[in-house]
């Protein structure tokens, strides 16, 4: 569903022609373009969509005389469409406007050219209509790369934020990250509103992160290019010390990067986190130290085995 308040107010929209909805049952992030509609033909009308009409569509309407204008529009308003968008501050028919009265069906109006408002209508489409998710963890942007910090409670993932903070990194979210699956391959996070800025330090209390580092600590929203898991020290276990193997996590059926970082008393998290984020980026770039490590080992290795009798 799509809010129509939240669709005028997105978009700049100028109302023409109320209507009694508060919301759209839209599905699909894409609108249409009513020209066949217009002349006539009605197979494959994708109604469901925002109908935008732009020059092409207003120069055809003007092309009607009255009567023939209002039967074709009379058609097109039986079907139960969600609005209409009038592009480049062009004004609608009286026909139009009467008719979608009638039928409960708002019209908008804006200045854009048609080009330019659609991709904006789809751009925002798309993020009304995205998947959305909640975790427990915390959202920074390190160097660039959005790093989402998980965990258990109490291991530490705040106190390692608030030092990439001090560190001049930006805070996105902290204790809930909601999350928005804007394509199939990626991922936004950003802070619940109740919550935006404010972080929760144990012994402390509350603190606003903006209030006390400034504007540029924060950020509103980021892509989570990687997941950094923080888990207390276990002697057991056998952590990787090489990182030739990369593990991954999925997220709302999205595969992402996942460090596994043990913790114990010394270590300084934030540094670390740092390492990790220009890590990924080199990564990213097609350099893995690892990797690079592997390969003079093997050039060592073959260079004295050719050099045995």
């Amino acid at each position: 569903m799509i809010r129509v308040a939240d669709f005028v107010s997105a978009l700049s929209l100028r109302t023409l022609s109320p209507s009694t909805k508060t919301e759209w049952p839209i599905e699909a992030a894409d609108f249409n373009r009513p020209g066949l509609q217009l002349a006539g033909h009605f197979d494959y009308f994708a109604q469901e969509r925002p109908q935008v009409i732009g020059k092409a569509e207003m120069a055809y309407l003007d092309s009607m005389d009255s009567e023939k204008r209002t039967e074709r529009l009379r058609a097109f308003f039986s079907y139960d469409i969600p609005c209409v968008i009038v592009c480049r501050g062009m004004q609608p028919h009286e026909e139009l406007l009467a008719l979608a009265k009638a039928h409960d069906v708002p019209v908008f109006q804006t200045d854009m050219i048609t080009t330019r408002f659609s991709m904006n209508l789809i751009i925002y489409m798309r993020s009304a209509l995205a998947p959305r998710a909640t975790l427990h963890g915390v959202l920074m942007e390190v160097y660039g790369v959005g790093v989402l910090i998980t965990g258990r409670s109490s291991v530490g993932k705040s106190e390692a934020a608030l030092e990439l903070v001090k560190r001049g990194h930006q805070l996105v979210a902290d204790d809930v990250v909601d999350i928005c699956k804007v394509s199939d391959d990626r991922l936004t996070g950003e802070s619940p509103e109740m919550v935006r800025h404010l972080m929760e330090i144990r012994g402390i209390g509350i603190i606003d992160v903006k209030a006390m580092f400034g504007i540029g600590s924060v950020l509103m929203k980021k892509t989570i290019d990687m997941v950094i898991h923080l888990e207390k020290w276990d002697e057991q276990k056998d952590y990787d010390r090489f990182g030739l193997v990369d593990e991954f996590t999925t997220i709302m059926d999205v595969k992402l990067p996942r460090i596994v970082l043990p913790v114990k008393p010394g270590r300084n998290l934030a540094i670390i986190i740092e390492v990790a984020a220009r890590n990924f980026s080199l990564k990213r770039m097609g350099y893995s130290a690892a990797q690079e490590l592997d390969r003079r080992t093997n050039e060592m290795i073959q260079q004295r085995m050719n050099e045995m009798p």
